[in-house]
This record gives C-alpha cells, structure tokens and sequence, in this order.
C-alpha cells in the first residue's frame, strides 16, 4: 500500500515584517530559522538584511529603504545618496554609488558592502524623510556633498536649490548653515560656492559655464538676460551675457542638434540677435572640458 506524504509548505514570510525590509537578527528574535532566511525568495541586499526576492534587483530607493533597518538612532542616509533621494543635480560619476550614511556620536559610522559611512554630529533638525527612508535635509545634504564635489559642482547643485521658480531652500538658509557647521572639512569651497550662487540658472551646464568664466577672471555675466528689439519686442532670452559688449553666451545640450524644430528655432533666434548688434557664443559639453579657446574668443570681445 502506497502512502501519499504530505509535504510541509513553506514556511510563509514573518507577519510581523510585512513589506518592509528586516535584520537578520529581528527574524531570529521573532522565531524565523536559519534555513527560512537563505530560502530563494528571500534576497539580502546587504549583510544582515532580508526581503522579498523581486523579478528584478533593487533599485536605488529600493536599495535606501531595505538599509534603513540597520540605521541606528538619529541616522539617515546622506551626501550624494541624498541628493539623489531630493532629486539634486549630481555629477555623473556620483550617482548610482554606494549609499552613503550619516550617523550621529556616539554610534560608529557602518561599514559594511555596498555602503560608505561617514560618522559627524546630525541635528534631528537636519533629518527629514523620503518615502519613508530618514534622510539629510536638502541644506544639510548640500553642505555635506563637498566631500564629494568641487567648487563648480556645489554652484550648479546650489543653484537648483535657491532657484527663483521653485526653491528647495533659500541661500540665507544656506548661509546660516554654513555659519553653524562645526566640521572645517570642504569649508573654503562651500565659502566660495556660496557666493556664485545664482537662482536664475536654468540648468546644472549653465552654471559650470558660470563658474568657469568667473574662475577664469572674466567678468560675472548676467543670467537670463531678456533682450528687446527697438520696438520693445521680446527677442530672446540668452543664458549669460555681458550687455555692455553685447555679447550672449548660450549653452547647448545635444538636443539642440538632434531636435530639428528646436535647430531650426535656434538659428532664426541667432539672426535676429545679430541682426541687433549681438556677438553669440555658443558653447557645448566640449568646450567646458577643453576652454581655452573659448576663453581667449571672450577675453578678445570683452577687451
């Protein structure tokens, strides 16, 4: 005689942590097995954690979330991970990294794969939370990146923060900030951010291209300067300019070359500003790699 054996099902994920991420430790207090928490449908996305296997890997704010279990008091994600979380304007090179961790004496700094910790006094006044994950407020963030950044990259992030049309912060925030911090680290940079700072830049290429020409010794520009013809008829708003000399500086991303109705926009928009009396320099990604040129043309207008 034949008996069907009855297979036990699988023990189902602990209630007491349902859609969240979980520590090791939480599941063993609540009963879990060890060999529960290697079970395939369960991933760790770092040492000690635990959650439901998706189709595909974590992303970025997946990724925050599932660390936050292992955050001690008063901790939060922080620097570059944070500005991603606001949305910041971030180099390149910075975005998609480890995520980076602030936590407050006297907890020690994490350290574990996939996460770089840093270990500094952080107010409950500079914690705010995203989707639920604690993270540095968008001052204190900006502070923080000049860890990361130099003096140009600050300007353009902090240009996104205290712009006009939708500001994140106010640049008398930032300042009060800056005159409170107690770490000397990125200090000078920060000093000298702040004082390029423009809430009329439209973009973060704007701002770098700012940045160079006072860098360079050239006159500031003005920003989003409006120009007129001799009826009082909008004409144009150029990125930088210097009126004086009558000289506009406009940035151009790619899809000002791809896009054939913004090309074709462009070229009569430069005609009639020349047919004003206006020198247009129009400037792309090369040219702030390689601005040599670029500056020799402008130091000759401007004389």
């Amino acid at each position: 005689m034949r008996h069907r054996v009855r297979m036990s099902p699988r023990s189902p994920r602990p209630q007491v942590f349902p859609e969240r991420a979980f520590t090791v430790a939480e599941a063993r207090a609540n009963g879990v097995r060890e060999r529960r928490l290697r079970a395939r449908d369960l991933s760790a996305p770092f040492p000690g954690i635990r959650v439901v296997a998706g189709d595909a890997p974590l992303d970025f704010v997946g990724r925050c979330r599932a660390l936050v279990p292992r955050l001690p008091p008063g901790a939060a994600i922080s620097h570059a991970s944070a500005a991603e979380l606001h949305r910041l304007p971030l180099p390149s090179r910075l975005r998609g990294e480890a995520i980076h961790t602030l936590v407050p004496p006297p907890h020690r700094a994490i350290r574990m794969r996939g996460v770089v910790g840093h270990e500094r006094p952080l107010g409950p006044d500079e914690v705010t939370r995203l989707a639920g994950i604690p993270v540095t407020t968008v001052v204190r963030t900006w502070l923080d990146l000049a860890d990361q950044m130099t003096t140009a990259e600050l300007v353009a992030t902090g240009d996104h923060i205290i712009h006009r049309d939708l500001p994140l912060a106010s640049r008398e925030e930032l300042a009060r900030a800056l005159a409170t911090r107690t770490s000397r680290r990125g200090i000078r940079s920060l000093r000298s951010a702040l004082g390029l700072l423009d809430d009329l830049a439209e973009s973060p290429r704007e701002s770098l291209l700012r940045v160079l020409l006072i860098e360079a010794g050239l006159p500031r520009p003005q920003t989003q300067l409006e120009i007129f013809d001799s009826h009082g008829l909008f004409v144009a708003r150029v990125d930088l300019a210097y009126p004086e000399r009558r000289v506009a500086i406009e940035y151009e991303g790619d899809h000002h070359r791809t896009d054939k109705a913004q090309w074709r926009k462009d070229i009569t928009r430069v005609q009639r500003l020349h047919a004003l009396g206006w020198t247009v320099i129009r400037v792309t990604q090369a040219d702030l790699v390689a601005s040599a040129a670029l500056l020799r043309d402008l130091r000759a207008l401007l004389g």
